[in-house]
């Protein structure tokens, strides 16, 4: 699944995380600085934040993208010469791409979050008759909004259709190694299956998961220093009192509470998917000899079949029924529990109305990339199982070296990007 579309997959990975957190830490204790010697200075730290889309074309964020392209051209140039894969481009040039397009909606997420506090501040002193305006400044500062979100958009659907793609050289990277050792996995049972159909869906939910996964932990970068600005606002929280970072610290263990939650409750799902697709290969893979032998498929068999089909899936239902109580309820009281923390502070009237809106969406936005686990319990569950199916199939190939496999695969096609 992983040496036909990554360079020795293990190494890379592991090269690629602490590339990554290098390139992180020396941003925050020096990097950023460095912007100023060619004239892309960081913010001031007096200056009054920039409202709107300007923002994500300021002198600081322009400078990111470019240490952020140095640091790929760097790690690429490193792979390239160290060990030369027929998919670089792809695994390498586009992930960092689209990385790079999750990371500025990300940014623009957060620039939304920072009209909230100045709009909603302004909406309030209309309400309230305290403020003043024309017609003319209200749309002006919707249009903030528009222009942002105009551009969140479209980079999102490029990022998208850019996705799919990536996700398909990797389907096709995958199809193309079994397909060359078809002659040492044409015995396995349901090997046409597992190359056409659990590649397929491997990639599928990779393409959701993955771009998920990702999301959540670049929100939880981007938010999280906005949520310890924002606490400011936060006297105390209800039952506990007066804590230090109590936003955080409320997050954190909300978002603990509600995914051990459901991941006990949804701890037998995997393998019973597992057993699913097991007696559903067995099915099929009757009715498939039927179609070429007479004596094949005959009613009793393919009844008894199917009656482990309908056992299987009712267990199955039966554990989704817990699983979804505790999934659901949790998030019903999700919708609220922002509100729940923030009373005090509301009695108290230490919060405006932007500030409210605010505290709830960056609240929201770090707790739901907190809740990854919790919201994609039941594709992680699918991905188990057909991962499991996979490194069944590979066990066959796994006879021999590994990294011998891989030397053979790019001996025959070189170092060339056959995308």
């Amino acid at each position: 699944m992983f040496v036909s579309f990554f360079p020795q997959p293990k190494l890379f990975f592991s090269s690629a995380a602490i590339w990554s957190l290098a390139a992180i830490l020396f941003w925050f204790f020096g990097g950023e600085q460095l912007g100023g010697l060619v004239g892309l200075p960081p913010a001031a730290a007096d200056a009054a934040p920039i409202i709107g889309i300007a923002v994500l074309a300021s002198k600081p964020f322009i400078w990111f993208y470019i240490y952020f392209a140095l640091c790929v051209a760097i790690f690429y140039a490193f792979w390239s010469w160290y060990s030369p894969h027929p998919w670089q481009r792809w695994s390498i040039l586009m992930t960092a791409v689209i990385l790079f397009f999750i990371y500025f909606n990300v940014q623009v997420s957060v620039a939304v979050n920072a009209w909230y506090g100045p709009f909603f501040d302004y909406v309030q002193g209309l309400m309230s008759g305290t403020g003043k305006s024309t017609n003319a400044e209200f749309y002006i500062g919707l249009a903030d909004f528009s222009w942002l979100a105009l551009v969140g958009m479209n980079v999102q659907v490029v990022n998208a259709f850019i996705v799919s793609h990536w996700i398909f050289r990797w389907r096709t990277a995958m199809n193309n190694y079994f397909i060359e050792n078809w002659s040492r996995l044409r015995h396995i049972e349901g090997a046409s299956q597992r190359i056409q159909e659990d590649t397929m869906r491997f990639s599928q939910i990779m393409e959701d998961l993955g771009s998920s996964f990702v999301q959540s932990i670049m929100t939880l970068i981007a938010f999280l220093p906005v949520m310890i600005q924002l606490q400011a606002h936060i006297s105390e929280l209800p039952i506990v009192g007066a804590i230090p970072q109590p936003l955080v610290v409320a997050a954190l263990a909300w978002c603990l509470f509600g995914t051990i939650s459901v991941m006990i409750a949804g701890m037998k799902l995997p393998g019973l998917q597992f057993r699913n697709q097991r007696v559903e290969a067995a099915y099929r893979k009757e009715l498939v000899y039927g179609e070429d032998h007479a004596d094949r498929a005959q009613p009793a068999t393919t009844a008894e079949l199917f009656a482990n089909v309908r056992h299987n899936y009712f267990r199955l239902y039966f554990h989704y029924i817990y699983f979804n109580v505790v999934r659901y309820t949790y998030l019903q009281a999700d919708n609220i529990f922002s509100l729940l923390i923030l009373g005090p502070s509301l009695v108290a009237h230490k919060i405006t109305f932007g500030a409210l809106n605010q505290i709830s969406n960056a609240f929201g936005k770090v707790t739901g990339s907190l809740q990854f686990l919790l919201t994609s319990w039941s594709t992680i569950v699918e991905l188990q199982s057909v991962h499991k199916r996979l490194r069944a199939f590979e066990a066959t190939l796994l006879g021999e070296p590994l990294p011998d496999i891989d030397q053979r695969y790019l001996a025959r096609h070189g170092a060339e990007d056959p995308a």
